[in-house]
């Protein structure tokens, strides 16, 4: 028989299993309904957020702006661009806005089914576009009529050298001139201004020459269609050349950020620099071969006949893919000529401490407010390569220590390297600054005759005026 004391400890038995039921059960329900309203505020954003578009007085402007900011979230999403945000404002910049136009994907995305095109040496075409689809609502303007600057994604350089290395650019001119064609035919934007506040990359040899030999590029010329735009280019020198006669800015070669960081995880921290001098590369030293002629002015021909059996220089002709790991190992790195002046031996070099000795004369290198070439380097003329190892040994007993030093800053590094989404103080973050000094101009047309055609041409000259903002149409 079961008794009254008994009846109530079963009761509170039952209880307390009944409340621990309901207590699953009301949190199970908080979390489920806190997924979806978190996922539908994700899905539909408060309108009190959204830009304002005050185009009131021209309706066909209004829905082309409307079209573009869908078109434009659209296009990070097809392009596979992840959408973080970097912490980057816009008030660093003076306040600088860009709209990154979204061209149909062959003059971008399919150019990246060759997995090359990500990460050769041309590759800051690629990494400077989807950094600057990164910082969607912060630089990047998704309102085309509050833009400073409009950025052209063509990839022209994708293709550049072919795996057998022959270079392989003829494509350059016509693809450009079909973006050119669909952006001024669908926005009102390039003809208000002849394109000079549109932005385009030449990560190529001879930049906005578009031709990878210097004697076909300086008769070719910058095309007449981008003589009034601004050029992001690898391609700069100090004296006067025809492939710079358009507003440039000159931007490092790309180098991997991941593959940097993959490599130096795999090198011990308190690594010796057991090789004094390191080269490996082209260096062709057979007189009938067209490189051995005119390949770096035969600069590396001379250096591989020099100083081929120096025990000091070690010196490579074949590829090996962990050279860096031997970057990492050297005190002096050679960054001579190629067909142009530039390398991306400058920016391994830098990035792996190693002393870059700048062969190439005249060459103008990339940020100098931000990197302090003078104090990280070593020139060399091209007429004192026979020299080469005296001059090193010189600066080994003098100042290579402070050398060294200076390059074991982190700001110089990063200013070389383009990352996805950009840091603070990287590269993307110097060609930000560098059009944020663009923005105090003022646009004067003046008139030149074609000489075949006869036509009048509207040539646009830049002066620095206040600080004054495009108005909306």
């Amino acid at each position: 028989m079961i008794t009254q004391k008994q009846r109530r400890t079963e009761k509170g038995l039952c209880f307390k299993h009944y409340y621990k039921w309901i207590l699953c059960f009301s949190l199970t329900l908080y979390f489920v309904a806190s997924f979806f309203v978190d996922h539908d505020q994700e899905d539909h954003p408060s309108s009190s957020l959204s830009p304002s578009n005050p185009l009131i007085t021209n309706p066909k402007p209004k829905l082309l702006s409307s079209r573009a900011m869908f078109e434009s979230k659209i296009h990070d999403q097809r392009h596979g661009f992840p959408l973080q945000r970097p912490n980057i404002r816009t008030d660093v910049f003076n306040n600088l806005k860009i709209y990154v136009y979204d061209l149909p994907s062959k003059f971008n995305k399919d150019w990246l089914a060759n997995e090359r095109c990500s990460n050769h040496l041309f590759a800051a075409e690629v990494a400077l576009h989807k950094a600057l689809l990164s910082l969607d609502g912060d630089v990047r303007t998704e309102d085309p009529y509050e833009a400073d600057f409009f950025f052209v994604p063509v990839y022209v350089s994708c293709n550049f050298s072919t795996v057998n290395g022959f270079p392989a650019i003829g494509h350059a001119r016509s693809l450009i001139k079909e973006a050119i064609d669909l952006v001024s035919a669908r926005y009102p934007f390039w003809n208000r201004t002849s394109g000079s506040d549109h932005v385009f990359t030449a990560t190529h040899d001879f930049g906005s020459c578009f031709h990878t030999m210097e004697d076909r590029a300086i008769a070719d010329g910058v095309p007449r269609m981008l003589r009034n735009s601004i050029v992001l280019q690898t391609f700069g020198v100090t004296y006067k050349h025809p492939c710079q006669e358009v507003e440039n800015v000159v931007i490092p070669p790309y180098i991997s950020p991941e593959s940097l960081r993959k490599n130096q995880k795999n090198i011990p921290a308190a690594i010796e620099r057991d090789i004094r001098v390191f080269f490996r590369g082209k260096m062709e030293i057979h007189p009938k071969n067209i490189s051995g002629r005119f390949y770096s002015k035969r600069i590396r021909t001379e250096i591989w006949r020099s100083y081929g059996g120096d025990r000091r220089f070690y010196l490579q002709r074949q590829r090996f893919a962990g050279y860096q790991s031997e970057i990492a190992r050297s005190v002096f790195c050679l960054c001579p000529l190629g067909w142009a002046p530039w390398s991306p031996r400058l920016v391994e070099s830098v990035a792996l401490g190693c002393v870059p000795v700048i062969i190439a004369d005249g060459i103008r290198l990339p940020f100098p407010s931000a990197v302090r070439w003078p104090d990280i380097s070593l020139t060399v003329a091209e007429r004192d390569v026979g020299r080469l190892g005296d001059i090193l040994e010189h600066v080994a007993a003098t100042n290579l220590s402070d050398i060294q030093k200076n390059l074991e800053d982190p700001s110089v590094r990063r200013a070389l390297l383009f990352n996805v989404p950009p840091r603070e103080g990287d590269a993307t973050w110097q060609v930000l600054e560098a059009l944020s000094k663009k923005l105090n101009r003022k646009h004067n047309v003046t008139y030149r005759i074609e000489p075949v055609s006869k036509e009048l041409v509207p040539i646009y000259s830049l002066r620095a005026t206040p600080s004054v903002r495009t108005s909306r149409f």
